[in-house]
This record gives C-alpha cells, structure tokens and sequence, in this order.
C-alpha cells in the first residue's frame, strides 16, 4: 500500500477517489494529494548504498588517521587534545564522507537575477569538492527550477524594481536602528497597514527576517506550563522557537488528525506532568505548504479541532502566502476559510513577493503585546527600506491595486504551470509527493547516488534544480525539489519534463529514466489491485 492508502486505514482519505476529503462537510473544494510508498527493493538497496558509504567512511577514517590520505576538515592540534573538543569527529562523519561526495550540488554562486533564468558563475574542483576554483566563465540561462519565486516577482526591471530604486534614493538602504528606537519609518507602517488589509485580520508586525519572525515570537507567546502540539515536518525555525519558548513540545504525524486530536485528548484528560494542572496555553503549529512535501495543511480539520478543544492556532505560511488561494491569500483564501479562525498568521515576504523577511497578523491585541515583548522587535535591526517597497508593490499588483491584471494573470499562471508540470511528470510515471495544487514539487530519487548525479545531469543540461537528501529527509527518501513559478512558460516546463527527463532509450546509460530514477508502479497493469484495495479500505473505514 502507499502511505496514502495505509492513511485510508486510520480514517484519513482515499488515494483514488481524488474527490473525497477526510471530512468532505468540511471542505468547498476537491483535496487531492499523494504520497507513494517507497519500493521495498529500491529500500533495501538505499541502505545498503549508505551502508556502504559508511564503511569506506570509516575506512577513509581510518588511512588520514595514520596521514596515508589527506584530511582537509578542520580537527584539534595535538597541543589541544586535552581541550574540551571543539569538532567531535562523529559528529563530522557525515560531512566529511557523504555530503563532501556531493558537494558541488550546492552553494552554487549566481549572478543574476533569480528569475526563470538565470546565470550560474562556473567553478570546479581539484579535490573532490573540499574547495572550489571559479573558472572565470559563467554558464548563462540556465532554467531556475529551484528558486521560490512563486508569482515570478524577484525581477530587476518593471514596476517594483522602479519603485524600490525611487525608495533607495528617498531612504537609503538601511535604517540603522530597531523599530522601537528610531528606526520606525512610514513605510514601515504602511507595509504593516497593507499587509493586515491583504490578509483580513486587524493588524500586523512585519520582521527584518523570516527565519526570527517564527523563532523569536513563538518565545514571545508561550513559555513554561503552555503545550505546543507541533507537525513532524515543521520548517527548523517553528521547531528552534518552540524549543527556546521552554514550553513542553509534543509532535503529531504529519497532516493526521487523529493524531492531532489524541494528543489533544491527552492533554486536556492528563494536564501538565506530575501536578496534571490544565495547561496554561495549549498551540497547535503548523504550515500552510510544506516545502519538502508539497503538501498543503488539512486546515479545515485543524480549525475544527482547534475549536472544539478550545487551544490557540499559530499558521506559517512562508510558502502558501502569494501561492494559494483565487487571490494569492494563501492557504486560508485556498479553503475559503475567515482569517479570524488562525489565532496567528505568520508567513514571509522572501518568496511570493521576491522581497526579504516577515509578517505575523493576528487581532490587535496580539500585535500590541509583540511589539513590547518579541525579541524580534525589539533588538533586530528594522526592514531596509527598498525592500520593505518591494513587498507594497508587490502586494498591491497582487491586490489589483495598482490599476492592472497583472497580479491575477500571475496568479493564474501560476495555478496553471503547477497542474499542467505536475500532470506531465506524472504521465510519465514519476514518483511525485505532494498535493495537485502545490507549487513545490518532489520527485523521488531515493537512493544516495543519485542525488549528485541527478543535480550534475540537469545542469549539463542547463536546468538548476535543488537536490535534498538525509538528514533532511528520511534516509530512504532523497528527492529533487522543483518549485514552479509563474515566470516559467509552458516551453520551459516542457524542457524541464520532457526533454531532460525522458532520455532517449537508445543510450545505456540513461534508459528513458534520468540515472535510473524510480517510476511510478501505478501503472495500468496494476490497476485493478489498487482499485481493489482502496475498496477494502472504504470497507474498513464505514
């Protein structure tokens, strides 16, 4: 069974029948994702390669030990080995023997505009990637499949560029100061004005940085006695917050709601340990997309929970605000939610909006005391002043407010690239995560090798795409992340999908599947079986 169909078993939702939700009373729209189970030979064979990456590991150890090979990481002087140690070998075992393998896959410098194109500055190494020598040359219009500019806004021409050059000459580009001292600008309040409008909550706080707007204000609203019921593939800024907030954490399955509401259960039954007082604050935290899942929150189930339990709701919407919704609202215009049902709504203005940093919207009163109390606000140096342009303007063109389509055309472009790119890479028998409307989009490569191979083979064929691999996600489920933007046209998509992914069957190396990329097994021979047993799960879920 896929992860989907064993969801099916706990109640959750049905792979085939796309047009079911969990709890369809709750929700307007069809809500389709899929999540297909590993293959347990392309398993077996994942561990064993990384098994056997960690042998020679240790065996490569063991030859810059006795100096038979050189070791270029940083380690103690033997005048120091009575320190307390300062880099623990085990620790760097990962770096210096899996990740240097593939290190070139990163880190790429560019210099250009991070639009649909873009140009990469070449390097090359002598050393197998310790270090790096830029040849000098640049390899130009390389298709950026990687960067998250959703609605296509991180440009250097057009009307926000425009206003962000006028705004530089008006202010400079730094402010040189907190908010709370004397680095509140207008255009600070105005960007916090709009962005409260653009959300429909009655106020908001904009941050210099999106990373600190969740892991310094999750501090600032729970502390010692609260109870934070946080996703297992959170983003590491919600997990850094609520672990520097000293509330107790307890972590739920991804996107299940039983998990969700037993642990909900449990802490209203139970209370706090040992004294079983009631918690002070019990807050649920979740994302709207997930970016190494592409999948989109179960929010209408979220909100139900969260109102028959009576807890608070914290929603980051780094990557759903702007790539979501008929309006670009986000997650909460995608459901066709009220704002008013997230206690706090979070999100950041360095995808959608090409701009840098972040927001929290939320009632009036919530605004207020983070404004005295985030440590954010306090002591972070306020929003450069062009940038803080870039996201009005943005957000405006999103609005219709500046007098033009362009926003909902880019809206539109957007949903429109998602489905058709997701359908072709699905045609074509890809192993695809995430839901049908997510921008984000991993295809599964599983098995260590590939990651660097299959990063190298796209820009051989100029197409920039991120590869992610353990511990970033499962060790068994190495994947590449495409993110699509409204930038890309349907010849880009095609180059991405077709030309580069559906290699001639004529060379041995590449049989039709880029360096043995794991198809999809839903295939139509098969059909009848899956068919069959999401019968069965229909059966056992009445």
């Amino acid at each position: 069974m896929s992860r989907l169909d064993k969801s099916c078993l706990n109640g959750m939702c049905l792979y085939f029948n796309q047009n079911a939700a969990p709890n369809s009373s709750l929700y307007k729209k069809p809500f389709s994702e899929s999540f297909e189970e590993t293959p347990l030979l392309v398993a077996v064979l994942t561990y064993m390669g990384y098994g056997i990456l960690t042998i020679f590991g240790y065996f490569r150890d063991f030859l810059r030990h006795w100096n038979i090979e050189k070791c270029h990481i940083a380690h103690e002087r033997e005048q120091q080995k009575d320190f307390v140690p300062l880099y623990q070998d085990f620790e760097n075992f990962y770096t210096r023997n899996l990740y240097m393998r593939i290190r070139d896959n990163w880190n790429r410098p560019i210099c250009s505009v991070p639009g649909a194109k873009v140009d990469l500055v070449e390097r090359v190494t002598h050393n197998y990637n310790w270090t790096f020598e830029h040849t000098g040359k640049v390899v130009k219009d390389v298709i950026n499949m990687g960067s998250y500019n959703y609605l296509g806004f991180a440009e250097n021409a057009g009307a926000c560029a425009s206003a962000a050059i006028e705004t530089t000459h008006a202010y400079g580009v730094g402010v040189a100061s907190t908010r709370c001292e004397i680095g509140n600008l207008d255009i600070h309040e105005e960007l916090e004005q709009l962005v409260a409008r653009f959300l429909g909550v009655e106020s908001s706080m904009a941050f210099g940085m999106g990373f600190a707007t969740n892991s310094m204000n999750i501090p600032a609203l729970t502390g010692k006695g609260c109870l934070i019921l946080s996703d297992e593939l959170n983003h590491a800024s919600l997990v850094l917050g609520a672990r520097l907030s000293g509330s107790t954490i307890r972590v739920f399955k991804h996107n299940n709601m039983q998990s969700l509401e037993k642990l909900l259960r449990d802490a209203i039954a139970h209370g706090q340990p040992r004294t079983h007082r009631p918690w002070k604050k019990i807050l649920i935290v979740v994302e709207g997309i997930y970016s190494m899942e592409g999948s989109i929150v179960r929010l209408p189930e979220v909100i139900a929970l969260k109102k028959r339990y009576k807890a608070y709701l914290y929603l980051d919407e780094a990557h759903s605000i702007g790539a979501l919704g008929p309006n670009g609202r986000g997650v909460v215009d995608y459901f066709g939610l009220d704002p008013k049902d997230v206690d706090i709504m979070m999100g950041t203005f360095t995808k959608s909006f090409g701009a840098a940093g972040g927001y929290i919207g939320g009632r009036k009163e919530l605004i207020d005391y983070l404004r005295c109390h985030s440590h954010s606000a306090l002591y972070a140096t306020s929003m450069s002043p062009p940038v803080a342009q870039q996201i009005i303007s943005s957000m405006k063109i999103i609005m219709g407010e500046d007098g033009s389509t362009l926003g909902k055309d880019r809206l539109r472009q957007l949903s429109e690239n998602t489905t058709y790119f997701r359908r072709k890479l699905r045609e074509m028998g890809f192993i695809i995560y995430g839901n049908d409307d997510s921008p984000v989009v991993p295809l599964m490569l599983y098995m260590p090798a590939k990651i660097g191979a299959f990063g190298r083979e796209m820009l051989k064929r100029n197409i920039g795409t991120v590869v992610v691999g353990f511990p970033a996600t499962p060790i068994i489920e190495s994947r590449a992340r495409f993110c699509v933007s409204a930038a890309h046209t349907r010849e880009m998509l095609d180059t991405v999908s077709l030309v580069n992914l559906q290699t001639p069957s004529s060379d041995p190396l590449h049989d039709g599947r880029v360096m043995g990329v794991r198809r999809s097994r839903r295939s139509v021979s098969q059909l009848i079986f899956y068919l069959t047993d999401s019968f069965m799960c229909l059966h056992l879920c009445v």
